[in-house]
């Protein structure tokens, strides 16, 4: 079959430490194999083709519902990852496809309205929530009507490990908290490499930064431009990780600490900035909304099976997570918006 020597192309081509098709630790409800597609491209195209990735479009980023043109959503944002992991990756000869559908999947759990919607959920959800969970999830429940993507352990692996939060390390994590494999590790530092140079640059298209307001020792050792950090970061990883024999993503200490005192800087500046995270409080509100009357009106809104097999919070934390951002603000004008009465 065409799948078989596609497999037989991984063993022959990819380093040894890259994970293989042929190897997969399997789905956890056994398929039939594809006669062309070996597991990872199957996985990275039903991610492609699923719903979850399509709402991404509309879910924000950092800067709430932009009107401009040029603002990330948390879709250009996936791809932006995607582009970074598949260019260390190829260097590396490691494993392309099943690095890219790890990127692919890694933020399809995010809920509207950015972090800001995340941490609305976490205090109204019983146990708390996190999108790297909720992005799980929809792989291996929500789609496809409750029958979820079926992907291989290795996706699903790197998708459940992707996230570091605000204070945790792109590399040098713990084993029990980086991914099983070298794909994953580098989606994990695509993500930051990506959102902190690009958010930047949103920030400052934005007037809440200007580029001369950067840490100075972070610029020095990155570069003066969004091309020339990433340029920087994604040299250093390839190098970093070359030079240690391919047994975990790393990168050096001078680069790997420019680039968290980048991101403390960003979450000082951006993210926790009264001007761009105002109208954060008003999504709040429109959450905060949401759940009680989904809540209280399940059968108009909520899916039954789920209420069914695991009650009334988890099927309102599946409703508001995956919403768009303008769905969910539609959806509160509706419910608590009077309409006008005309004759």
């Amino acid at each position: 079959m065409i799948r078989e020597e596609l497999e037989a192309r991984e063993r022959a081509q990819l380093a040894p430490q890259a994970a293989k098709s042929a190897d997969s630790k399997g789905r956890v409800r056994p398929e039939p194999p594809d006669p062309i597609r070996p597991v990872f491209q199957r996985d990275r195209d039903r991610i492609i083709h699923s719903k979850a990735f399509r709402r991404l479009k509309h879910k924000t980023q950092v800067f709430f519902a932009p009107t401009g043109d040029h603002y990330r959503t948390r879709l250009t944002h996936t791809l932006e990852v995607s582009q970074i992991a598949r260019s260390i990756a190829k260097v590396l000869r490691l494993h392309e496809e099943l690095t890219e559908a790890i990127a692919l999947g890694h933020d399809l759990g995010h809920p509207p309205f950015g972090h800001a919607g995340e941490r609305v959920i976490d205090k109204l959800m019983p146990g708390g929530f996190s999108h790297y969970e909720q992005s799980l999830r929809i792989v291996d429940v929500l789609e496809h009507g409750r029958q979820g993507l079926n992907l291989t352990w290795e996706v699903r692996d790197g998708i459940a490990r992707h996230s570091k939060g605000k204070h945790g390390l792109p590399v040098g994590a713990p084993p029990e908290h980086r991914a099983s494999t070298m794909e994953g590790q580098i989606t994990r530092v695509a993500d930051i490499v990506a959102y902190v140079n690009h958010d930047i640059d949103d920030a400052v298209r934005a007037g809440i930064l200007s580029e001369g307001d950067l840490p100075t020792g972070a610029v020095a050792v990155l570069g003066a431009t969004s091309s020339l950090r990433i340029n920087t970061m994604v040299t250093d990883a390839v190098r970093e990780t070359l030079a240690g024999g391919l047994t975990e993503v790393r990168m050096s200490e001078p680069v790997l600490q420019a680039t968290l005192a980048l991101r403390s800087y960003l979450f000082e500046a951006v993210y926790e900035n009264p001007r761009a995270t105002s109208e954060f409080e008003k999504a709040s509100g429109i959450l905060g909304g949401l759940w009680e009357k989904v809540r209280q009106r399940p059968e108009q809104y909520l899916d039954g099976a789920t209420i069914e097999a695991e009650g009334l919070d988890a099927a309102a934390r599946d409703f508001l997570a995956g919403m768009t951002d303008r769905y969910a603000v539609s959806l509160f004008e509706d419910i608590f918006v009077p309409r006008s009465w005309s004759v």
